[in-house]
């Protein structure tokens, strides 16, 4: 049997107790043993002199018991002093027993190892690991350095070490499968499998400890390659089952489109027309479209979603369009009817707020076909929600999506028999490394060129000692007739006290500010009272709005030139860049205040000086990876694609594009796909099958 099937229960000494231990660890099987890789090494291949000794020194040390006496301090301890004939050495036990006390006997000789660290007496070890030596006094030291591993409550490191090493003593060839072809790990130069994993379990006296410790070891990379690769042949079967499926064939018919250029008052931008021509290109296969469209803030995506939407609908399909949040999916709702209404199509909503009679007559208009494009939120998901004929589904802000719902909506299809083409897009730049990973399932275009019109946002890092300063700016551009965002985060989690924070900030603003019409919009306010206070600052009714973070996405107001945020230094880059896309949609050179509190971190001052140097987007999201890694940066929860055991995409992203040839070559070797998806992923691949 394979190791992939054998369980952790196998193994001598592990019952229910021990195994519930390790399934906390995601460890069931004995694969999972082999593949569960130490954080770092201790070397403990000799014997260090005790007089050798020096502060933070991790060793092995060898020594007589000269004395062990119960101390009473600030805390009760039992000290016991060694010597070895070159110095002295106290070992110090804040938790011990009468038993533990009465074992270290002088004269007795014992081996431990810990940490030396100055202590009242001299160096000592507190807690250290210890046993008592043979009267021989030659117990061999260890021969190889010793692993310390990721563990878990009442899971101690000995037991680990000790089940690892039983797993390893069952490993061979017939039982843990060389899924990488021979000549792709010689063209390559890839370690095998087995002697990756048994040199990182158990590496040599002298290996490389800095290069194990940095993940770059050839065994560690070997591991990583093969986990990356996985990821990406995961993604490739969503993508052949959904292409398997077929998609109604859609081509551009220049009835809708051109009165609909005619009446825009701007002319598309060259990036806009060449992302629009790929997107008809792909719309008009008979296999799904599946193409993510990146493009940073206001670069103009929801006029090629509009663009896709009119050939779904001259093709008598309908189009659905996907947001994650009711005021950035009203807001797509009114640029859809504005835009489609005067060229007689009818553009339905829904949102989970909609309810009785109202929304009886949306759902009842998706079904008959009359609404040739649905906006929504995550609404749209929903059972009863059935489509008449759904040729194109456009996904808003995907990551704020996992790929099971993306995947889901497939299923509104033709009768489910036809997949709708599938338009995803962000305005959340995503490094490179992690479009080839993450996004493995789709091809990709950028928008990369903003409307003419659009003015660069000058950011400003000022101290929140500077306050009235800042708040004399908010002053003199509201008497120019311009509007202002005055951002409130704070550090807590909660929701509750982010809205009472904008709510006293508001309050003071008011006392501060008495000529100016302020309003307040945060995430507990009602989405009708919110979308109210939205339209009144777009109307030009109100000069100050102070916001929570609600207002990242998609908030479009040309007048307002400054943004004030409190705490910068709270948010991650790819947050702050988004808000700062709310201003600098006009002609007006607009202004984005960072107000932090001092002092910062190092890496809170890393962060806001990029924000200053750059308004790059893609720069800034390579930047917020390094930073913060991939799970933050993608929202690991809603991918459920991002947790690696051992890759690292920062790290390893050199690899992509050999793991993307790699894939390209493994067609050949389906059993060997399947069975590679199958080790890493466990059951994850059933994310194809949604």
């Amino acid at each position: 049997m394979s190791l992939a099937e054998r369980p952790v229960t196998d193994l001598k000494g592990v019952g229910t107790a021990l195994s519930l231990k390790l399934e906390r660890l995601g460890i069931h099987k004995l694969q999972d043993l082999l593949f569960h890789l130490p954080m770092r090494y201790q070397d403990r291949t000799r014997i260090v002199p005790i007089g050798a000794l020096r502060p933070g020194d991790e060793c092995v040390v060898c020594g007589e018991v000269k004395a062990a006496d119960v101390v009473q301090g600030r805390r009760r301890s039992l000290l016991c002093r060694i010597q070895d004939g070159t110095g002295t050495l106290t070992l110090r036990f804040f938790h011990f027993s009468a038993a533990q006390k009465n074992g270290l006997k002088p004269g007795s000789r014992i081996r431990c190892f810990g940490e030396a660290r100055p202590g009242p007496a001299g160096l000592e070890m507190v807690h250290p690991e210890y046993r008592q030596q043979r009267d021989s006094g030659l117990e061999p030291v260890a021969d190889t350095l010793t692993p310390i591993y990721p563990a878990t409550e009442g899971l101690q490191q000995t037991r680990l070490r000790t089940l690892c090493q039983q797993a390893l003593e069952e490993l061979n060839g017939d039982n843990l499968a060389e899924l990488l072809p021979q000549e792709m790990r010689d063209r390559w130069q890839l370690w095998s499998l087995a002697d990756s994993l048994r040199y990182l379990h158990n590496p040599p006296v002298d290996a490389d400890q800095h290069l194990l410790l940095e993940g770059m070891h050839p065994a560690q990379r070997r591991l990583a390659f093969e986990e990356l690769l996985a990821h990406n042949l995961a993604l490739q079967q969503i993508r052949h089952k959904t292409q398997q499926q077929g998609a109604p064939s859609l081509p551009p018919q220049h009835r809708l489109i051109p009165a609909f250029l005619e009446q825009l008052p701007f002319p598309l931008t060259g990036a806009q027309q060449r992302v629009s021509q790929e997107v008809a290109r792909d719309l008009a296969q008979s296999y799904p479209m599946l193409r993510l469209v990146q493009g940073d803030v206001g670069s103009g995506k929801t006029v090629v979603a509009a663009l896709a939407a009119l050939q779904a609908v001259e093709n008598g399909l309908q189009a659905a369009v996907m947001a994650p949040t009711e005021i950035l999916a009203e807001q797509h709702f009114n640029n859809f009817s504005q835009w489609l209404e005067p060229l007689g199509l009818e553009v339905a909503w829904l949102a989970g707020k909609l309810k009785g009679k109202t929304r009886a007559a949306q759902l009842a208009k998706i079904a008959d076909g009359s609404a040739k494009v649905v906006v929504g939120t995550h609404a749209l998901f929903q059972d009863e929600v059935l489509f008449h004929d759904l040729g194109l589904v456009v996904v808003d802000e995907q990551h704020r999506f996992g790929v099971h719902q993306r995947l889901s909506l497939r299923e509104k299809g033709r009768n489910g028999h036809l997949a709708p083409h599938q338009l995803i897009m962000t305005a959340t730049p995503i490094p490179r490394t992690l479009t080839m990973s993450a996004y493995a399932d789709l091809d990709c275009s950028i928008i990369d060129e903003l409307p003419p019109g659009r003015t660069p946002v000058n950011t400003v890092v000022i101290a929140d000692s500077r306050r009235d300063q800042v708040i004399g700016r908010v002053r003199s551009a509201c008497a120019e007739g311009r509007q202002v965002y005055w951002v409130c985060t704070l550090i807590e989690e909660s929701e509750a006290l982010q809205c009472q924070a904008a709510e006293v900030t508001c309050e003071t603003l008011r006392e501060q500010l008495p000529e100016l019409r302020i309003g307040l919009v945060h995430g507990r306010m009602k989405p009708a009272e919110k979308a109210a206070v939205m339209a009144s600052f777009k109307a030009a009714e109100l000069d100050l709005l102070v916001a929570t973070t609600v207002i990242e996405v998609g908030v479009d107001v040309p007048n307002a030139s400054v943004m004030i945020i409190e705490n910068p230094e709270r948010l991650g880059l790819a947050q702050l860049h988004q808000l700062r896309g709310r201003v600098g949609r006009g002609s007006v050179e607009s202004f984005c205040v960072l107000m932090y509190q001092a002092p910062l971190s190092n890496q809170g001052r890393e962060r806001l000086a990029v924000m200053r140097e750059t308004t790059d987007g893609f720069k800034i999201a390579e930047k917020d990876l390094q930073l913060r890694g991939p799970g933050e940066v993608l929202g690991t929860r809603q991918t459920g694609m991002m947790q690696f055991r051992i890759a690292d995409l920062q790290r390893d992203g050199d690899l992509l594009t050999r793991v993307r040839q790699l894939a390209g070559q493994m067609h050949g070797y389906p059993q060997q796909s399947a069975q590679l998806v199958r080790r890493w992923l466990g059951q994850g691949e059933e994310y194809g099958n949604v």
